[in-house]
């Protein structure tokens, strides 16, 4: 099995997991204590994201210092989740809002990075937020689960 297909799977695996769970705080609780950095869930999912960045399927556009790309449309499979995935180092990215709510996967590369002020591990945005996503401190990848894929960038 390819990496690209082990990754589908594991992300299969772990959206079954979530499916139709209110994207709060609880859940961020939930993934942290269950799928947090200690668990072989969360080794699993960064190192296919390094490995992924490396053979160049994952990340591969770049716009404005950081590199991205969607990964997987939603779909059944992956329960209606879309997953992207970033490559931030010390900057901000741009402003959009989540219609649905964004789960991420934070994963710090180089030093002690942050996202938005999250260390490594999960955080949760309920529907109807908005950010800057922004990584400090270092290089990290961010894995984005979106419900029905949807993100909506501001002008």
């Amino acid at each position: 099995m390819s990496t690209k297909a082990a990754f589908h799977q594991a992300l299969s695996d772990l959206t079954g997991q979530i499916a139709g769970q209110p994207l709060t705080a609880a859940l961020a609780d939930w993934l942290n204590d269950v799928h947090g950095v200690e668990s072989v869930s969360y080794q699993t999912l960064k190192a296919a994201c390094v490995q992924g960045v490396e053979e160049g399927w994952l990340c591969d556009r770049e716009g404005a210092g950081i590199r991205y790309g969607r990964v997987f449309k939603a779909e059944d499979a992956l329960h209606r989740f879309s997953v992207d995935v970033v490559d931030m180092q010390n900057i901000a990215g741009p402003h959009h809002s989540h219609p649905n709510g964004e789960i991420d996967l934070i994963m710090p590369i180089e030093g002690h990075a942050t996202f938005d002020g999250h260390p490594a591990g999960w955080c949760v945005y309920p529907p109807g937020t908005a950010h800057h996503p922004t990584v400090a401190q270092g290089r990290a990848l961010v894995l984005y689960l979106l419900p029905e894929g949807q993100i909506q960038f501001s002008k």
